[in-house]
């Protein structure tokens, strides 16, 4: 039953816009939401993405007044017990209950949000307006737009809030890069924005690798992901945790395929010889 909960990561909750919640397994409980891309454009077109990018979206604009009242609304329903109800939070167990974060992540890139800053804030009021001061504040990003002034002022609000930043490196190469991930910006774009976003708080990383029309990935592209980590730790990156993972949820293109756990735990056993930073692995059906 909990694997159904893991692969439930519906970006909706009743008739909101913008909030929802999931059961995830990489933060281990409830996960708050919030979409700041409705509209589904991304400078990233990954070809594991869930996204269906074919099918219109609904919503294009983010309302930040509604956000802030859906994410009242949808905290209120965790603190009141309503939202462990109906599926798929009803088989977590007490234990397992409770918000472990507030999520700014979506259908792509929040940092594109032009008033990504405004969002953050209204999160941080929220996190401790509910006494959720365990819970942290995460920001899922490709690390595109982490150079922009505007992002980086949203970083330190982040960094007062119990912030976290999840960066997304799921190559080692250029041609890999470009392959998986399908980019409008250089990977040594994506590279120096991690190095110098790192220098100044600890990130974790997180890799997803995956077969692409059954094959794995090269060993050759591990060895060089480990080598581009160890490259920006000597220069002073710090890095909390490199979190591999594979796909869970059905992707929008039929390439794209999870590895077994057998393949994730080769690739995280060379990873975990290379780079002094701890892994923590993420298999399909991870409890």
């Amino acid at each position: 039953m909990m694997e159904a909960a893991w692969s439930r990561h519906e970006r909706r909750w009743k008739n909101n816009r913008y909030v929802y919640a999931v059961v995830s397994r990489r933060s281990r409980g409830v996960s708050i939401g919030i979409n700041l891309n409705p509209g589904k454009t991304c400078n990233f077109n990954c070809i594991y993405c869930q996204v269906n990018r074919r099918l219109p979206a609904t919503v294009r604009k983010v309302d930040l007044e509604r956000l802030t009242d859906e994410l009242d609304c949808i905290l209120q329903a965790e603190k009141g017990g309503g939202l462990y109800e109906n599926a798929p939070f009803n088989v977590l167990k007490t234990s397992e209950r409770g918000v472990r974060d507030i999520a700014l992540s979506g259908d792509g890139e929040p940092t594109a949000f032009a008033r990504f800053e405004a969002a953050v804030r209204i999160a941080a009021r929220a996190r401790s307006r509910f006494g959720l001061n365990p819970a942290k504040l995460i920001l899922f990003t490709n690390a595109s737009f982490l150079h922009r002034p505007a992002v980086r002022a949203a970083l330190k609000v982040l960094d007062r809030n119990n912030g976290e930043i999840w960066a997304k490196l799921d190559a080692g190469t250029e041609e890999y890069f470009r392959l998986v991930n399908r980019p409008g910006v250089p990977f040594r774009r994506i590279l120096a924005n991690i190095l110098d976003v790192s220098r100044v708080r600890p990130l974790v990383i997180q890799s997803l690798w995956f077969r692409i029309y059954g094959i794995v990935p090269p060993a050759a592209e591990i060895e060089a992901y480990c080598e581009r980590l160890n490259r920006m730790i000597l220069a002073g990156g710090i890095f909390k945790a490199l979190q591999l993972y594979t796909i869970a949820r059905n992707p929008a293109e039929v390439s794209s395929s999870p590895l077994s756990d057998e393949d994730l735990d080769r690739i995280a056993s060379i990873v975990a010889s290379r780079v002094p930073v701890p892994v923590e692995i993420f298999h399909t059906n991870t409890r």
